[in-house]
């Protein structure tokens, strides 16, 4: 899933006064360039926070969770979802096999009540609830994960799950017993697949007529009536109002109850409020008219401050578990025209042009700037929330544009005397970067990138781009230079096989490749492979650790920072409690009663 970092304004201690009074180069990006104005707003929104009239909305006595994003959905078909907001919109509505505890990282049951693994590891079967039951009141059976997984393994059906489901490019073989019985045979010992097969579950009554007519990639889009999506998780979508609103009810056939016998979730509602930006959603915050909320790092701290009065409670989660990172597009249908190649194409898979351009990410400042320093260095696009699979031996590319200019001139990228570098064939280096608009922190990085390039003869042009369109160019027409832009994390890195793997649909730099463009990639996949089959986990470690190791040097993508997380929610809440990895039982949050 594609996840949004935004965060601003300073922090009031005096370390960070020192620091940014002894940088002058900060101090002067502060004053000419987008940020003066992005801290105004903020500034007017916390001025906001501190004497606004809280919203007369009574969320206790509906019991309806009131939250917010800044994107419209682009989908609501559970498998074709890539982006944020889908993933937002639908996340409720469908269930899997399995879903991970966050507090414990450990698959736990789900649609499947449990399993059993074979004495080899190859198979495991699933048993179904007998009592799950689709909105509509049919029953969910064993069917329906059959016609799921058909869809999936469908090479017609563009989706991010098909790759971590497949064990050495050949598919995991799925039968059906009975009704309420899976069993997945697996060509070798697989160890991820506990991890892998938490994907919504599709109701094959609703779907396979289009699926076999071949209009499955168009079943379910945004224009669907909400009460056609029939769903099998804790919510029913009732209305969609673009750029305004979702808004969903308890799914009253759904399976699980409470202790008392007590239908879940507790909850009877939630909206989804769709704003502006960012900004937005924080004033709405601040007025109750949201419950919970992602605060930036400029809002960590006068939330704090103001928590009493404004009846919230704000705490640290950790290290964000995901990877915001630059990345320059190497895919050859992106830039050869005919007969003729595009130069930037060159530019982009040449190691040398992207050590320079890793050595002119000034993570410090980006900290200490457009996080308030709240985040720390990124080195590897795995997170070191993951505490297992986390290479920790990396080393990260210092800040130095000096090394980055010796690096450049050395590879033949020279300066002219205009100060606008060139290739060896005299193109002037020039190419466009992106991130999605409305996005404040990330708009800040891009300048501060943008500005260190053109300290060393580097024309950027930089073009910030609504995010439903920057999704477009990523998984569909390929058409951008240079994008910042973040992913969520996994706890086992092969649920991230649709970005490692050369044949993935979000192998970002070269989407869906035949066969690997380069030998590195080829090693990648072979990892992946060779990873998957140790059981243990602390064997697979070395593989993945090896596969970090290949993409710190050879560089598709360049890492920034990782943010601090904090979650902040109305004290009203009960059983809310949010990790770095999700909101651990999320079915038994309510409101207190009045």
């Amino acid at each position: 899933m594609i996840s949004n970092r935004l965060r601003q304004l300073l922090r009031a201690d005096e370390s960070r006064r020192s620091l940014l009074a002894r940088d002058t180069r900060i101090i002067g990006r502060i004053i000419g360039r987008i940020i003066a104005p992005l801290i105004a707003v903020s500034v007017v929104a916390l001025a906001s926070g501190c004497h606004v009239s809280r919203s007369s909305l009574d969320h206790a006595q509906t019991q309806t969770l009131y939250t917010a994003t800044i994107s419209d959905p682009r989908t609501f078909n559970p498998i074709l979802v890539t982006d944020a907001a889908s993933g937002d919109a639908i996340g409720n509505l469908f269930e899997g096999l399995v879903r991970n505890d966050p507090m414990t990282d450990v698959p736990e049951p789900d649609l499947a009540s449990g399993w059993d693994v074979s004495a080899d590891n190859r198979t495991i079967t699933f048993h179904l609830r007998p009592d799950a039951r689709w909105s509509d009141g049919v029953p969910l059976d064993s069917n329906d994960v059959l016609f799921t997984m058909s869809v999936i393994y469908d090479p017609k059906i563009p989706n991010s799950t098909a790759p971590s489901i497949m064990v050495d490019g050949k598919l995991i073989a799925v039968a059906a017993p009975d009704a309420h019985t899976i069993t997945m045979t697996m060509p070798r010992t697989f160890a991820p697949l506990m991890y892998a097969i938490g994907f919504p579950i599709l109701p094959a009554h609703v779907l396979e007529n289009a699926y076999k007519s071949g209009r499955f990639n168009q079943a379910w889009g945004i224009d669907t009536t909400p009460s056609a999506l029939i769903a099998n998780g804790g919510y029913l979508m009732t209305s969609y109002v673009p750029a305004q609103l979702l808004r969903f009810v308890r799914n009253p056939n759904y399976w699980m109850r409470g202790q008392g016998g007590e239908p879940l979730p507790l909850l009877r509602g939630q909206k989804i409020l769709i704003l502006q930006d960012q900004n937005s959603a924080y004033v709405h915050f601040l007025q109750g008219q949201t419950d919970v909320y992602a605060p930036r790092p400029e809002e960590i701290a006068p939330l704090s401050d103001q928590a009493k009065q404004l009846g919230i409670t704000v705490q640290k989660t950790g290290i964000d578990t995901g990877s915001l990172f630059f990345a320059f597009n190497r895919n050859p249908r992106h830039y050869t025209r005919g007969a003729a190649a595009d130069p930037q194409l060159a530019w982009f898979t040449d190691l040398n042009f992207m050590r320079a351009m890793a050595h002119l990410v000034d993570k410090r400042t980006i900290i200490n700037l457009c996080f308030r320093g709240y985040a720390e260095p990124a080195i590897s696009d795995t997170s070191p929330a993951n505490r297992l699979f986390y290479n920790p031996n990396l080393k990260d590319y210092d800040y130095d544009p000096t090394l980055a200019t010796q690096i450049l001139d050395t590879a033949g990228y020279r300066m002219g005397k205009s100060g606008q570098r060139t290739d060896s064939h005299g193109n002037p280096l020039i190419f466009n970067l992106t991130t999605n608009a409305g996005n404040s922190t990330r708009e800040q990085m891009c300048a501060i990138f943008k500005q260190d390039l053109a300290n060393v003869g580097i024309t950027v042009n930089y073009r910030p781009l609504e995010f439903t369109t920057l999704v477009d160019k990523l998984d569909s027409t390929f058409d951008w230079d240079c994008i910042l832009i973040g992913f969520t994390g996994t706890l086992e890195p092969n649920n991230g096989a649709n970005f490692l793997r050369s044949s993935g649909n979000l192998h970002i730099w070269n989407p869906g490749e035949p066969k690997p463009a380069t030998p590195w990639e080829a090693e990648i996949d072979q990892l992946l492979d060779e990873g998957t089959m140790k059981m243990d986990p602390a064997q697979r470690a070395p593989y993945y650790w090896r596969i970090q190791q290949i993409l710190h040097e050879q560089l598709p993508i360049i890492e920034t920072v990782r943010q601090q997380e904090y979650s902040a929610w109305k004290t009203s809440l009960t059983g809310y409690n949010p990790t770095v990895w999700g909101v651990y039982r999320p079915e038994l949050i309510q409101f207190r009663p009045n």
